[in-house]
């Protein structure tokens, strides 16, 4: 045995057990709406980053993606992800709507949407104006009632269990 190999020993043991206690406690649907929500939180942030960065006058010239010499709005790319995500979903096989890819692109695609919120509901390019902050606004909101859904997975069937046999 090598020392990488004894190096990673304890490493792959850790995540072996992860991984365990992840399928033990989260059926399927469950991991989909955890993996979903961190990749929303994590595309937000990183747009977000990525716009002001862009913004600052780093990155590509004329302030971001452009097609023909028109602006193109990342909430552009988000419609296409969820349309990708509802193709699965009505013509998709089993094994392809529960593919990881499904719950990441949703969380994707609804980031790359929410975050440019506000000129999809005014319909201009408010994106860096007062009127923008609605995008982060909503997004906190979609974050934290994700964190509050994803954080109550153990209490929620509890919960429906309960008020069923109060009735």
């Amino acid at each position: 045995m090598t020392n990488r190999t004894l190096d990673n020993a304890p490493h792959r043991s850790r995540w072996s057990r992860l991984r365990a206690e992840w399928g033990r406690n989260l059926d399927a649907s469950e991991q989909s709406a955890v993996v979903s929500w961190g990749a929303f939180t994590l595309t937000f942030a990183v747009v977000r980053a990525l716009t002001h960065w862009i913004r600052g006058g780093h990155g590509p010239s004329g302030g971001g993606l452009s097609l023909h010499g028109r602006h193109f709005h990342h909430y552009n790319l988000g419609l296409v992800a969820l349309a990708g995500v509802g193709a699965v979903a009505v013509r998709g096989t089993e094994k392809q709507r529960r593919h990881p890819t499904v719950p990441i692109s949703y969380g994707v695609g609804t980031a790359l949407i929410v975050d440019e919120l506000a000129l999809l509901l005014d319909l201009q390019d408010v994106y860096w104006a007062k009127e923008g902050r609605t995008s982060v606004d909503a997004a906190v909101v979609i974050i934290g009632l994700g964190g509050l859904m994803a954080a109550g997975f153990e209490f929620w069937p509890a919960a429906r269990r309960a008020l069923r046999e109060s009735t």
